[in-house]
């Protein structure tokens, strides 16, 4: 059973945080500001360089929500302190990205590029090392946003088994299966 709950989240110095009377938390750090509303039942105090959550009862809904915004809390924490990065990359003959901006390009083996426009919390890079696959490089402060957005790029050619192309993330393993074989008489 987990216990994430109970641990109290360290604050890194230049690190703020606000309980509003709605229990709206408030995250400010060097990289920017975060919100999030917490369920009224589960108390947020500031405890010196330390921030704790407590729910009332040991309710199987108090302790998962107990655990729920405890971790929330602590991705705006990190988020606004050290910042979230992804790296994604395309593999596969004739697929390339691109970026102008805030818009991605992507040319994923379909009859036509398909172009994506990424919220401005995002902050985008595209790079084609030579004799390697192109890489898209997403970094911002929420962990959830972030993790959105790469899945909706992944989700536009998932990776498939057997040759192993399409989009995926640096460093994941893709389990492979075996192609056709010739049957014998």
């Amino acid at each position: 059973m987990s216990r994430i709950g109970k641990k109290p989240i360290n604050l890194p110095s230049g690190v703020t945080v606000d309980v509003s009377a709605h229990n709206t938390v408030t995250v400010k750090g060097p990289k920017g500001t975060l919100t999030q509303d917490v369920n009224p039942d589960i108390q947020v105090s500031v405890e010196g360089n330390t921030l704790v959550l407590s729910r009332p009862t040991d309710s199987k809904r108090h302790k998962s929500m107990h655990g729920l915004y405890r971790a929330l809390v602590n991705n705006m924490v990190v988020g606004v302190s050290e910042g979230y990065k992804k790296e994604m990359e395309l593999v596969g003959v004739g697929y390339k990205a691109s970026n102008q901006g805030q818009v991605l390009e992507l040319s994923l083996g379909y009859s036509h590029s398909i172009f994506m426009a990424l919220p401005n919390e995002i902050s985008l890079k595209t790079e084609t090392p030579k004799g390697k696959n192109p890489v898209i490089t997403l970094e911002g402060i929420d962990k959830e946003l972030i993790g959105q957005v790469a899945a909706k790029i992944r989700s536009l050619r998932k990776v498939e088994p057997y040759k192993g192309k399409g989009v995926r993330f640096v460093g994941e393993v893709v389990r492979r299966k075996a192609g056709k074989t010739a049957g014998k008489k």
